[in-house]
């Protein structure tokens, strides 16, 4: 019989995220099994763990100094930015799989797929998107720890990864990939979901879905709180 693939049994610690007042994040724990097919230990493997937040579209806007003033320059858009996108890995990328491969699996920083929207020079269009994975990356969104992932007896697995307070709420895709000789021989998805709670939720849902009261119900609170204060320290 020819040589089977192994499965991998992927888990996370926790299933769902609650975004309340002051959460300043939290780390997830990405763990797991790697099994041959009969269900003994699998030897021999690098395990590469990818976390993708919900994408979304961006407009990204170069400044350029002029007459000693910084103005807006050219701009790009990217139609599925991830908000957010960590790889952990048991080894460094380019020691386990090809250029070619890291492109596709997106085992990396460099290898997300932005898809640009429109025409635009191939050099200009290298720039933003590093300059657009550099402004993530400084925010804390964008991240990559090759050796973070820790292999117990060629069978457990193990990787954390700490999501900030600045993440955005929706469906995060945990995905696993059992590497072997330059090829990725198995894969799953584990998913998380990260959302508000309590007020900061109330918040969010009357802004989406009423957007006239909410905004006339912000102008309100923001014209009383200043004839308020106007008002104190006329007194003062």
């Amino acid at each position: 019989m020819g040589q089977r693939d192994p499965v991998l049994v992927p888990e996370i610690s926790q299933h769902e995220v609650q975004v309340r007042q002051g959460f300043t994040g939290t780390e997830l724990l990405l763990f797991g099994a790697v099994l041959d097919p009969a269900g003994q230990a699998a030897r021999d493997y690098a395990i590469v763990v990818v976390l993708k937040g919900p994408s979304e579209p961006v407009r990204l806007r170069e400044k350029e100094r002029f007459a000693g003033v910084w103005i807006n320059a050219e701009s790009s858009d990217f139609r599925s930015v991830p908000s957010f996108f960590a790889v952990a890995s048991s080894a460094p990328i380019d020691t386990i799989v090809d250029e070619k491969t890291a492109a596709i699996f997106e085992f990396g920083t460099r290898y997300i797929q932005l898809s640009p929207s429109g025409s635009i020079d191939p050099e200009a269009l290298s720039r933003f998107a590093a300059g657009l994975v550099d402004l993530k990356r400084r925010q804390g969104l964008y991240k990559q720890d090759f050796g973070g992932v820790r292999i117990v007896e060629g069978v457990l697995y193990q990787a954390r990864i700490a999501l900030p307070s600045n993440v955005t709420t929706g469906t995060y895709t945990a995905e696993t990939f059992a590497v072997s000789r330059g090829r990725v021989v198995a894969s799953a998805t584990t998913e998380v979901e990260v959302r508000k709670v309590g007020f900061e939720r109330f918040v969010e849902d009357s802004a989406r879905n009423y957007g006239l009261a909410y905004g006339l119900v912000a102008v309100l609170l923001s014209v009383g709180m200043g004839w308020g204060a106007g008002r104190l320290f006329a007194r003062l």
